[in-house]
């Protein structure tokens, strides 16, 4: 049980909707029948998606913040954001990086702004989101995209290291989604995509602080999205990214993998920008057929056993 305002917080479907105090044989089968009939619609829709495909929205237009957009993962994702039209701007703490990546998306055309923020800190991540929205607009497309690893077994990483984590790969998704969500949902309308890892789903040795903090990324951002359906944001989408290890990112370049070899940052970028143009809920990389059908039906029924409770 949670506390709410000092308030007992419970999830007694019975005091939400007095109708289900006696529930009766007839309407339990038909709650039944009305879950197996919807499963297997979000199993077959997933399926159709996954064989036909799905239309892609048009970026041109859209004001694009990518957080770690100095270099890296980042700076790819700036640069297609950029060709498809999208404003973007980039925000890092190394200013060095900053520079360099405006200077060459600059280049291409389009505007293209940098700004220096340490996105573990709240107070400058507050302060220019209020600039961006004064200079350029509203952010339509969040790409949490920053992140840092430490790369040591736990009782080897120094408390301030595993803070950092913990501050970076997940709170900061906390104060940029609270910065920017209130425009989206005013007008019904933005994306908020979170760059999670494969190793949000499974642990490794390590990386005990990355895999938890990158758990609680993916957590952050399926409960988002339920918050998003009970408040009938149909224009606001979010999309959480979970890739294997990716080269040429600074993070796991040294890394021997013996079975599936690490992934090309370049293919990764664009399966990014494909899946938010289609809004996927998940993007895995690399994909498994099987493997996204099953999340879309999870993400389905959960959603509908969810729906009615809060």
């Amino acid at each position: 049980m949670l506390a709410s305002k000092g308030k007992p917080f419970s999830f007694d479907q019975t005091e939400l909707n007095p109708s289900r105090n006696k529930p009766s044989i007839r309407r339990t089968i038909m709650d039944v029948i009305v879950f197996l009939l919807t499963s297997l619609g979000y199993i077959l829709q997933a399926f159709y998606y996954q064989i036909f495909g799905v239309p892609k929205k048009d970026l041109n237009g859209e004001i694009a913040l990518v957080t770690g957009g100095g270099g890296g993962l980042g700076r790819l994702l700036a640069l297609r954001l950029i060709k498809l039209g999208a404003k973007v701007v980039l925000w890092d703490i190394n200013q060095e990086g900053l520079d360099d990546s405006v200077k060459l998306i600059q280049s291409l055309g389009g505007l293209c702004k940098g700004y220096k923020v340490d996105i573990s800190n709240k107070e400058e991540v507050y302060k220019y989101a209020k600039i961006i929205q004064e200079e350029i607009g509203d952010v339509t497309l969040l790409f949490n995209n920053a992140g840092v690893v430490s790369g040591r077994a736990l009782l080897d990483t120094p408390d301030h290291l595993i803070e950092r984590s913990f501050s970076v790969n997940v709170l900061a998704h906390f104060w940029t989604t609270k910065a920017f969500l209130p425009a989206m949902l005013k007008n019904d309308h933005g994306h908020i995509i979170t760059i999670a890892s494969l190793a949000g789903h499974v642990g490794i040795s390590k990386l005990v602080d990355y895999c938890s903090s990158k758990f609680a990324a993916v957590g952050f951002d399926e409960a988002l999205r339920l918050e998003l359906e009970h408040l009938r944001a149909q224009g606001v989408f979010t999309t959480v990214i979970c890739p294997y290890f990716i080269q040429s990112t600074g993070m796991f370049d040294d890394v021997n993998s013996r079975w599936v070899p690490t992934l090309d940052s370049n293919d990764v970028a664009d399966k990014i920008i494909e899946g938010v143009q289609k809004n996927e809920k998940y993007v895995i990389i690399p994909g498994c057929f099987l493997g996204d059908v099953i999340l879309d039906f999870c993400d389905g029924w959960c959603r509908m056993l969810l729906r009615n409770i809060l």
